[in-house]
């Protein structure tokens, strides 16, 4: 069993997974960089879905969209294995509270990109599907279900406090001890500030995402449980919405740049 083990351990770790790994994170990067771009078009008046869907869909009409989108699938399964064995094998010379943390945190991202390379693979067989809809359909779905409120209460409050570790997470730049911070000052100050915008705008979007679970959960309104596309949306109608909406997306876009960069910088 235990060698077992070792080869699986040495399979996740291998050089060729490692380079396809990265690719999940310029994937990553890529997407989150058309969420923004379509985030600004919605601050300027124009439609759009602002979300993974929207972004992955803006990815199948390229030219060479099937090609790009079976790419992009193979990259987020590799990230999403390499986190899983991050997971299981890694972080055993941590204390108890540690490890368990560093797993859970590896585990949870390993579902993410997994979710990621679902989404892609169902737009390349000609499936994708609206999230707007989907979400909407789930929290009706658990809304009926026993338990169902507080359920979706408490997904939604973990989404927006995600959002606001990712805005702290920015702001202290805790995010720089992951990655291998170019020797350029100039180089090290870009990546820098690209992670302090691109965090802080990701956190504002999830808080206001997760926002929007819960008091669809509270009101019974799971119309108003829309995702990102929705919480975007939804900002846009507040006081100065406009502009804090166009900020979120000049944000999301430097986040879309810092994960490419961080394809190429990030400590595997």
């Amino acid at each position: 069993m235990r060698s077992a083990a070792g080869k699986a351990e040495d399979a996740t770790n291998s050089r060729a997974l490692e380079l396809l790994a990265r690719a999940g994170f310029a994937v990553s990067g890529v997407l989150h960089f058309l969420v923004g771009t379509i985030a600004l078009g919605l601050a300027t008046g124009k439609g759009g879905r602002a979300d993974v869907s929207g972004a992955v869909g803006e990815l199948a009409s390229q030219p060479a969209g099937p090609v790009l989108l079976w790419g992009s699938f193979a990259a987020c399964v590799a990230l999403a294995l390499w986190q899983a064995s991050d997971a299981i094998f890694d972080f055993e010379h941590l204390p108890s509270k540690d490890k368990l943390a560093k797993k859970l945190k590896a585990a949870a991202q390993a579902v993410i990109y997994a979710a990621l390379a679902f989404t892609l693979a169902a737009f390349a067989r000609g499936a994708g599907q609206d999230n707007r809809e989907s979400t909407s359909d789930m929290t009706v779905t658990l809304l009926k279900a026993p338990g169902g409120v507080l359920l979706l209460v408490l997904i939604g409050a973990g989404v927006a406090i995600t959002g606001i570790f990712y805005a702290v997470r920015g702001f202290r730049k805790t995010f720089e001890k992951h990655i291998s911070m170019p020797a350029s000052p100039n180089a090290r100050k870009a990546v820098t500030g690209l992670g302090i915008v691109g965090y802080a705008a990701k956190g504002v979007a999830l808080f206001v995402t997760g926002l929007l679970v819960v008091i669809a959960s509270v009101t019974a309104h799971p119309e108003q449980s829309t995702g990102l596309d929705g919480g975007l949306k939804a900002l846009r109608e507040q006081p100065f919405g406009i502009y804090v909406l166009g900020a979120v997306g000049v944000g999301l876009i430097c986040y879309g740049v810092y994960m490419v960069v961080r394809a190429k910088l990030a400590r595997m």
